[in-house]
């Protein structure tokens, strides 16, 4: 997961650093000493995890939490016991750790965090709905269905555990896999040419060695699913 800590205090930024730096499954990208520089960051970049303080002089950690829209997963980190129930309010704070840390504590907060993401990860995956005799299907992004037609696609392509779902107006990021959206594509008129791409075969301009022209895309074209697009194509 990667992280961010914001804390005012340089000490305690360090002491989580450091344990941070002793999970494999931590990845620390970046710590800041007030909020204001933490939004910015956000803004720009995808989060995981936020070790959070409190008390802070701009911003108190609540505030913060506000502020951003679709905060990732928290873990408050404070010297004051007081905030426990208020923090629990909060859908995205996972734990609620009182300084001074001790390595066991820390291990379990992490281990919440964990369980967190993967539950997160379950409920958030965007199902793509399809019916029988229909021509188009639905996405979930940001808790909304958005209505994709299928002849509207030109391109899904894999990008970790998320796919690019691109179209004549619009792309779309889904939390996916390339094999979940093959699997409702209709056959006859998309094919995978490669292992991180599946294509719409009427959205083909061009062909060229090893690779596809779709819009402004070039996809490239595996050598193992070459013989299925070329008899795809209607060839005079």
């Amino acid at each position: 997961m990667n992280c961010i800590i914001i804390d005012d205090e340089e000490m305690a930024r360090a002491i989580i650093a450091q344990m941070i730096s002793n999970h494999n499954e931590l990845k620390l990208a970046q710590e800041f000493s007030n909020a204001m520089q933490a939004i910015k960051y956000l803004n720009q970049n995808e989060v995981d995890l936020i070790f959070l303080d409190i008390h802070m002089p701009d911003f108190t950690g609540f505030d913060f939490i506000q502020t951003i829209k679709n905060p990732p997963k928290v873990i408050l980190v404070t010297s004051d016991k007081n905030f426990a129930i208020e923090a629990f309010e909060y859908e995205c704070i996972v734990d609620y750790l009182v300084k001074p840390i001790t390595e066991e504590r820390f291990q379990k907060a992490i281990q919440k965090a964990n369980a967190a993401q993967f539950s997160s990860s379950s409920t958030k995956e965007s199902k793509i709905v399809t019916e029988d005799n229909t021509n188009e299907f639905y996405v979930n992004i940001d808790r909304r269905l958005i209505k994709i037609e299928f002849n509207s696609v030109t391109v899904v392509e894999a990008k970790g555990d998320y796919i690019h779902i691109k179209t004549d107006a619009k792309n779309y990021i889904v939390h996916s896999t390339l094999k979940k959206i093959e699997d409702k594509l209709p056959k006859d008129l998309f094919l995978k040419v490669h292992r991180s791409f599946i294509i719409n075969t009427k959205k083909i301009i061009d062909i060229e060695d090893n690779s596809v022209l779709i819009a402004k895309d070039v996809i490239p074209v595996s050598r193992a699913n070459r013989p299925e697009l070329m008899k795809r194509l209607n060839l005079l």
